[in-house]
């Protein structure tokens, strides 16, 4: 173990870094150049390397660059044609062409001349052919100095000037050969026997793809198209790039010279995808009848009937239903893929038109004219896949593109794939849906679909496929909804054991988000594609998410593996962990947890909403508006009168403007506006009103027949003191306005002052001995249930403020950069302070008043003491990985929202029934994360 520590310490102090490789070669630097310069020069003696004559040419592409006479260049590059070679010009070496030495391309008989062919004959095509042969040495007549191509008006160099390579052969039949060497002129001699093929198919069986077939005069390589797919597909390279590349690879001075092929490229290639697919496929002459999504690759591991599992009916013939042969599906639209509108509509041409992953054009038309776009209300939140279904751009033909995929190994459905002509509209998802669902699904009936909107999408999915003659999903399908672990967070509370795959038994290590890293392989190619025909769109569309699955099946092995070393693992952790909660309940209520969970499984297709059995049922802390409704419903409390939770109600809102009107005016010190002053000697006015009016009500609930009056007699009413660690009338920011302080400092001091109110008659304020002495205790009890609802509106709206107080702090006053800035952000934390004095002086008003009507512990313990301390308020607690927390606890009003949570054992008992069904559920992800050929019997 030693010796084995001391290597791997060894191993790992020895690997090098990009810098260290960096770093050896810069002293080598010099060495490098000078012998880049020396290969710019020609050897001595300049000789040719076979023959020993004077060399002439010499061809980079060779291995150590060979110079070579004129002839031995000819010969040696027979089976070489696209070589670029340069020429010794007595000071430098040119760049040149193979044609310029004699070199012609023999098509049939292995290359070689065809014997049938006359020794004088002229090229192909060519009535008027003046090239001249070459004599033994490869000496050129002037009869090789070419007419230069037309050049455009623009251009500015001058005719004669254009280099010697860059110029067609004039009076021969050359042929214009395009390879990823560049572009070439090559003179072309074709089989002249009898049974010769044509001339276009001479020159494909010579790997030449020719751009037309009456008098070919270009041609592309085997190799060019396969480099430009491959281009296209990894890099994205648009057609006009690649062209591009190709003339500066041609002559990087002159690139503009180069004769353009452009648009015979983009042709070319078409024809070029569709007969590697058809290769690939195994079609030969067509001969196989065309078959919706056949030229496209899926998924090897989903189950498909008669492919990877020999029938649909297992041995005593029942139709598998097992989770093991459950397809699993991920829908959502990509707005990147964008398609322009076309010039000429009417003269298209389609090659693959729904053989690949797009829908088949015109019966997809044919829906869309049928079937009349319903907007349905969603009662979940408002999504844009929702809101913005009917959102159209004008300049756009297709706005985007729906697809549903394979939501384990993310392969694309063949022939699933549709265009949107506004927004995500249910009738486009629905056409892409059903199209994917009758893919190699004889005898499957289970299917787990993720979408991010599926609260709203599965509700009348069965109602439009039913009312639509070009649809069909078999009424027998079980399509259990999910939506992803991702999107799920932005739905309601609801939605989240309805649709989370946490929840779906059989769902497996899935996220269902797995189609939103497809997209970034399918926009490679969007933006190139947004100008194309709509065929041309389509093919390479459907290209290109033929080799992302490709991608994704040749990297399948070893992702499977990796997932079943990790699901074996997990399962036994997950099943000890299972084993241990098991022990850890009773039997009665594992009983109970099991028959819950198994009826809500079996009906959560009909009916999502037994899901709900998973949620946490508590109720939160009732408001004051609750507590009074719920007083007013009932018929009689304990003999006061009708109205009097109404009065009390209206009791405690005064005794809450008191408080706030004291506060801002006390904030507002003598420095206040004269129209400040006014608005709040307003406010006081109209309470003195309300006071008056509530306590002439307050006879009549307190039965009082003289005037309202009270004693020094506290009758077991605190009396309020300060200090004592508790709220005391200090100011919650010790800089009074001061914007230059230190945000974490003032962040932390939140006092407050308890401004005292006014007088009302109500129970508390007489006492609790004082209520049963006068009999009205049932006033008090009244009173009590509404003072627990005024504490927890009051301590709700502290928690907000303090929270605002921390965000504003973190998102506005740090970034702040200007003397601007800075006093705005400061007026926000001001008027925060304001809120937060105000909520804990209403609280404290609530506290004592709940003591003097005679609380029992319980709830005193629950509603405790507020000291400023407990108003502090980090920044650090947003910022994520933030140090120094450990020891850190929250105050007790954080966390009193479900009422005693810590000490109530209903919330014990709905966590542990919850967190029963996880490990469970782990042991069943870790196995159904295995495509079904490994997964268990």
């Amino acid at each position: 173990m030693v010796l084995l520590n001391s290597w791997t310490y060894t191993f790992t102090s020895e690997v090098q870094t990009q810098n260290d490789y960096i770093r050896e070669w810069l002293p080598r630097k010099e060495d490098f150049l000078h012998i880049l310069l020396e290969l710019e020069a020609p050897p001595v003696p300049r000789i040719c390397k076979i023959c020993q004559k004077d060399g002439v040419y010499r061809c980079p592409d060779c291995m150590h660059q060979p110079v070579l006479c004129t002839h031995c260049c000819r010969t040696m590059h027979e089976t070489h044609p696209f070589h670029r070679i340069q020429q010794w010009t007595g000071d430098f070496f040119e760049d040149s062409a193979l044609h310029m030495t004699g070199l012609q391309l023999h098509l049939g008989h292995g290359g070689a001349p065809c014997p049938s062919a006359s020794l004088n004959e002229g090229a192909p095509f060519s009535r008027h052919s003046r090239q001249a042969p070459a004599d033994n040495q490869g000496d050129q007549t002037e009869d090789n100095r070419q007419d230069p191509p037309s050049i455009d008006d623009g251009e500015w160099e001058d005719v004669e000037n254009i280099p010697l390579h860059l110029r067609p052969p004039v009076g021969s039949k050359y042929l214009t050969i395009i390879d990823v060497t560049g572009v070439h002129f090559v003179l072309v001699r074709a089989c002249q026997c009898s049974n010769a093929d044509s001339y276009h198919m001479q020159l494909f069986r010579a790997k030449l793809c020719p751009s037309t077939f009456e008098k070919p005069s270009t041609a592309f390589t085997f190799s060019v198209l396969d480099d430009f797919l491959r281009d296209n597909v990894e890099c994205g390279t648009s057609g006009m790039n690649y062209y591009s590349k190709l003339r500066r690879v041609t002559s990087n001075v002159f690139p503009h010279l180069v004769v353009d092929r452009y648009r015979e490229l983009l042709r070319v290639a078409r024809q070029w995808r569709l007969l590697k697919l058809l290769k690939w496929s195994g079609f030969q002459y067509n001969k196989t009848r065309a078959k919706k999504g056949d030229l496209a690759i899926f998924c090897a591991a989903c189950p498909q009937p008669g492919i990877n599992y020999p029938d649909r009916r297992n041995p005593t013939g029942l139709i598998f239903s097992s989770w093991k042969y459950t397809r699993t599906v991920v829908m959502d639209g990509n707005f990147k893929a964008e398609h322009m509108h076309e010039r000429r509509p009417d003269d298209q041409v389609w090659l693959m038109d729904g053989r690949g992953f797009m829908v088949t054009n015109p019966p997809y038309q044919a829906y869309l004219k049928a079937t009349p776009h319903i907007t349905e209300k969603s009662a979940c939140n408002n999504h844009k896949a929702i809101s913005q279904a009917n959102a159209s751009r004008g300049k756009l033909n297709s706005t985007g593109v729906g697809a549903t995929a394979c939501a384990r190994h993310g392969c694309f459905y063949p022939h699933s794939i549709v265009d949107f002509q506004k927004g995500e509209r249910q009738l486009n998802m629905d056409y892409s849906l059903a199209h994917a669902l009758s893919y190699n699904m004889t005898g499957i009936n289970n299917v787990l679909c993720f979408y991010d909107i599926n609260c709203a999408y599965m509700k009348n999915l069965r109602k439009r496929v039913d009312s639509s003659d070009l649809l069909h999903i078999p009424p027998s399908m079980r399509i259990t909804a999910g939506i992803g672990s991702w999107h799920i967070h932005g739905h309601k509370k609801e939605c989240y054991t309805r649709y989370s795959p946490l929840f779906i038994k059989g769902s497996g290590w899935v996220d269902g988000e797995i189609i939103e890293t497809l997209w970034s392989t399918l926009n490679i190619v969007s933006a190139s594609a947004r100008g194309m025909t709509s065929p041309h769109r389509q093919e390479l569309l459907d290209f290109q998410m033929n080799d992302s699955n490709f991608m994704k099946m040749i990297r399948m092995a070893n992702s499977l593996s990796r997932k079943l070393k990790t699901a074996r693992a997990s399962a036994v952790l997950a099943q000890e962990a299972f084993e241990r909660f098991s022990k850890a309940i009773t039997p009665m209520q594992q009983a109970c947890w099991s028959k819950q969970e198994e009826a809500a499984l079996l009906h959560r297709v009909d009916d999502p909403s037994v899901m709900d059995v998973f949620e946490i049922q508590l109720k939160k802390a009732p408001t004051v508006h609750a507590v009074e409704l719920q007083l007013l419903q009932k018929s009689t409390h304990r003999g006061v009168h009708h109205g009097a939770a109404s009065w009390i109600t209206r009791g405690l809102a005064i005794e809450e403007r008191e408080i706030i009107l004291n506060i801002n005016e006390k904030d507002g010190g003598n420095s206040t506006s004269e129209l400040k002053r006014l608005a709040i000697a307003r406010r006081a006015d109209k309470l003195a009103a309300e006071r008056r009016t509530f306590i002439a009500d307050g006879r009549i609930y307190l039965r009082m027949d003289d005037e309202f009056a009270r004693g020094d007699e506290s009758d077991g009413r605190p009396d309020r003191v300060a200090g004592e660690d508790t709220l005391d009338d200090e100011e919650i920011l010790s800089n009074s306005g001061d914007s230059d302080g230190s945000a974490d400092d003032v962040c932390g001091r939140d006092t407050f002052e308890v401004p005292t109110s006014s007088c009302l008659p109500l129970p508390s304020w007489f006492g609790i001995d004082h209520c049963k002495a006068n009999k009205v205790r049932g006033l008090a009890e009244m009173e009590l249930e509404l003072r627990i609802g005024q504490a927890n509106d009051a301590l709700h709206g502290l928690r907000l403020a303090l929270a605002d107080k921390a965000v504003i702090f973190r998102g506005v006053v740090r970034p702040a950069t200007n003397y601007s800035m800075r006093t705005r952000a400061w007026q926000m934390i001001h008027s925060i302070d304001s809120s937060v004095k105000q909520y804990a002086a209403i609280y404290n008003q609530c506290r004592m008043a709940m003591i003097a009507l005679g609380a029992g512990s319980d709830i005193l313990d629950h509603y405790q003491e507020l000291h400023k301390s407990q108003l502090s308020t980090s920044t650090a607690a947003f910022t994520q990985g933030a140090h120094d927390h450990r020891g850190t606890q929250l105050p007790w009003f954080w966390t009193i929202d479900i009422p005693k949570d810590t000490n109530s054992n209903s919330w014990l008992t709905e966590c542990m029934c919850l967190f029963r069904v996880f490990p469970q559920k782990l042991q069943m992800h870790a196995i159904n994360s295995l495509p079904h050929s490994l997964a268990p019997r």
